[in-house]
């Protein structure tokens, strides 16, 4: 039987039984704000459970702040399975349909049966029942909140059964207590179809691989068993289970499901391979890299979840104004009942009876779940493009940005560079021994230049000499000791910086730089022994990402550490017209302030909201300073990535664009809900007081705002993972 929802590994997992919709869920998330050791919550609103990433000595803490925000807890030791879950909602249906067909028909009574005693006995047992059937819950919570001093969703709905059935509407109150109930359900249904989106990312990887055994034969596996380094095998047409390193045959591979690329990629010997891509062609065997715990998909699935719990700027503002809202509609509310027969000269009855009303329609629910569905909707559909936002504050953020700075090496460029020309520089020097050395330097570093002269260098690997000391300075190189000399293979920038360039030297690197080769340089304590030229072509993306870019009025600039005549070159090349280079990374991160403190001027008086895309450790200060940061998954290192906001997981530039779409298209569906959800209030508040609404009306008429709320919200889903956001122009990855 398959658990409905996985629990957070080595977690709490709890069911809470009175855990009906959103707003319970921002109850939770209030209530656990403050309380140490909580690091993630997964909130699962069908089956009713919640997952606490948190250490034991923290559950205990955990169980009475939720119970102290009036929500009963259970502790669970494994997860509420599918088709439990299935069953509870299957007998909820029932229950909700029995309540409102009870409704229905004490209406009926009310209208139709003779205005007798029996009758007017009958009709109110039967209300009485349909809110016994219904609505128990929502008393519950209604006078917990209550007890507790606060005026929420509940203790609306509470306060004005109470007061309908007390005043003999029991029909009415009947009817309002039903359609709020199944209303509750409909919105847990979508929030639930929001996050399913990224549930289903849990079905790309199968349930058993197949593992090489000790004798040389294969054995189905389950994943969570697979040790990192075993070899696995793959069929055409499956699955991978498991992230690896391809070790034996070719085929290419569907990596949509993860990086979002609308192309399979081919594969072979020495290829990255991830959990949840399928298989397209030929049979591959991969050893196995990370985990099942650990793999690219697990990440994202992770990453997403966590994000979930960022409260993005307009849901703070949302859940800020339902807090002063509901009070202001209670005291609203009140003033019409003790006033209105004084000012208006209405009946007690009716006064109270307009309270009510205005009770039921200013239930902020359609308010409350405007944004949640919306935000979630949004992260799921990035992650379905293989766009990883860490937080609904960063997908609505992505908007403002005024300015994107680029990295190079990596993230405008391939960041695979070859050698294309070596030599050496020093008469007399022996070139064998020159390139050994330069070998050895440039193979202990994971650098894309070093690794490129590593590979492209005729050395065996038996004549490599003995290093010691190996050590690397960031923005600049790699140094070591062989025997008695000190070496360092170093850019343009560090040789200068040991004063060992000269004219001659310049001479010889400046035809390479011109046509934007990167220059490294070997070189002892008493000069420069070799030139080494690598080039590193700039990425097919590139070039439209960056007129997307200037089309949707931002500014790409590029940071990079290397040499000002290649970096020129590259951008020249992709369209970029600031450069600034020769960067270490404290410099780019001061670059990412210069840029944001140029918007404080006399008409611009706010900093500008400055992005940053890139894949190294020398980029994670920019990362994280910026505004808003992206890193390049594939290629990119895991301090870039944590350091990051955003990670692109397929390395395409033009997801960088994407993303501001996404967050401009999120921004205007979260706007038009919360103008649904007020505008539709407001007609009907008028229509209150005027005593042209019911209090049924009223309720539909809250019910309708949320199912219009919810429909727009989920809006965000209904691209395909494979298509291109609206206005995004479809091209191949």
């Amino acid at each position: 039987m398959q658990p409905a929802t996985p629990p957070i590994e080595g977690g709490l997992l709890l069911r809470v039984p009175g855990m009906d919709c959103a707003v319970e869920e921002s109850t939770i998330r209030r209530a656990l704000e403050s309380q140490p050791g909580v690091r993630s919550l997964r909130f699962d609103l069908t089956a009713r459970t919640l997952g606490v990433d948190a250490p034991p000595d923290a559950w205990d803490g955990v169980e009475r702040a939720i119970q102290g925000a009036g929500l009963a807890t259970e502790r669970l030791t494994q997860p509420v399975s599918a088709a439990e879950t299935a069953e509870r909602q299957r007998r909820e249906a029932w229950r909700l349909g029995a309540a409102l067909a009870l409704a229905i028909g004490a209406e009926a009574v009310h209208f139709f049966a003779p205005e007798t005693r029996l009758w007017q006995v009958v009709s109110m047992a039967i209300a009485a029942l349909a809110i016994a059937l219904s609505g128990l819950g929502v008393y519950r919570k209604g006078l917990a909140s209550l007890a507790r001093g606060e005026l929420g969703i509940t203790t609306l709905m509470t306060v004005a059964v109470t007061g309908a059935f007390v005043i003999g509407q029991w029909a009415e109150a009947a009817m309002v207590m039903a359609l709020y109930s199944i209303a509750e359900l409909i919105e847990a249904r979508a929030v639930e179809r929001a996050r399913g989106a990224i549930k289903g990312l849990l079905d790309l990887a199968p349930s058993l691989a197949e593992m090489r055994q000790p004798d040389g034969s294969w054995a189905g596996t389950p994943p969570a068993q697979i040790p990192v380094g075993a070899v696995v095998r793959v069929k055409p047409g499956e699955r991978l289970a498991l992230d690896g390193r391809v070790t034996a045959g070719h085929s290419s591979i569907d990596q949509a499901p993860v990086t979002g690329e609308s192309v399979p990629v081919e594969k072979g010997p020495g290829d990255e391979v991830f959990a949840g891509t399928v298989n397209q062609q030929g049979a591959l065997e991969f050893e196995v890299t990370a985990p099942a715990t650990d793999t690219v998909l697990a990440r994202i699935i992770h990453a997403v979840e966590q994000a979930q719990g960022s409260r993005a700027p307009t849901q703070r503002f949302v859940d800020k104004f339902a807090a002063v809202y509901t009070p202001a509609v209670f005291a609203i509310a009140l003033a019409v009942a003790l006033l209105g027969p004084w000012l208006a000269g209405w009946p007690w009855l009716t006064a109270v009876y307009k309270a009510l009303v205005l009770l039921v329609i200013a239930c902020p629910c359609a308010l409350v779940i405007s944004t949640p569905v919306t935000v979630v909707s949004g992260l799921a559909a990035a992650a379905r493009r293989g766009i990883l936002i860490k937080g609904g504050a960063y997908l609505e953020e992505a908007r403002k940005l005024t300015h994107i700075a680029l990295d190079k090496t990596g993230t405008v460029t391939e960041g695979k560079p070859r050698l294309v020309a070596h030599e050496v520089v020093r008469p007399g020097a022996d070139a064998a021994e020159v390139q050994a050395l330069a070998a050895a330097l440039a193979g202990r570093s994971d650098h894309p230049v070093s690794r490129a002269i590593a590979a492209g260098l005729p050395v065996d690997g038996n004549a490599l000499p003995a290093l010691d000391d190996f050590g690397a300075e960031a923005g600049r190189g790699t140094r070591a000791r062989a025997g008695s000399r000190n070496l360092v293979l170093g850019n343009h920038r560090w040789i200068e910086e040991r004063q060992q360039c000269s004219p001659e030297l310049e001479a010889r690197m400046q035809p390479h730089e011109a046509q934007g080769r990167t220059v490294s340089l070997l070189a002892d304590d008493e000069g420069v022994l070799a030139v080494f030229a690598v080039a590193d072509a700039i990425k097919p993306s590139s070039q439209a990402a960056v007129q997307e870019l200037k089309a949707m009025g931002i500014t790409p600039v590029m940071l990079t550490g290397d040499n000002p005549l290649t970096a020129r070159a590259i951008a020249d090349q992709a369209g970029i017209e600031n450069v600034q280079a020769g960067l270490l990374p404290q410099q780019k991160l001061e670059a990412i302030h210069a840029i944001a403190a140029s918007g404080d001027t006399a008409t611009q008086a706010k900093p500008l909201a400055v992005g940053m895309v890139g894949d190294g450790i020398n980029d994670a200060p920019a990362l994280a300073a910026a505004h808003l940061g992206f890193a390049m998954g594939q290629a990119g290192t895991h301090t870039a990535t944590e350091a990051a906001d955003v990670v692109i997981m397929n390395d395409d530039l033009r997801r960088v664009p994407e993303t501001v779409r996404l967050s401009k298209r999120a921004h205007g569906i979260l706007w038009q809900n919360i103008s649904l959800a007020l505008g539709i209030k407001a007609v009907f508040l008028v229509l209150a007081v005027a005593g042209s609404a019911t209090m049924w009306m009223a309720v539909f008429a809250d019910m309708g705002a949320s199912l219009l709320v919810v429909g727009n919200g989920l809006r965000m889903l209904r691209q395909p993972a494979s298509g291109a956001l609206p206005s995004t122009p479809a091209t191949d990855a």
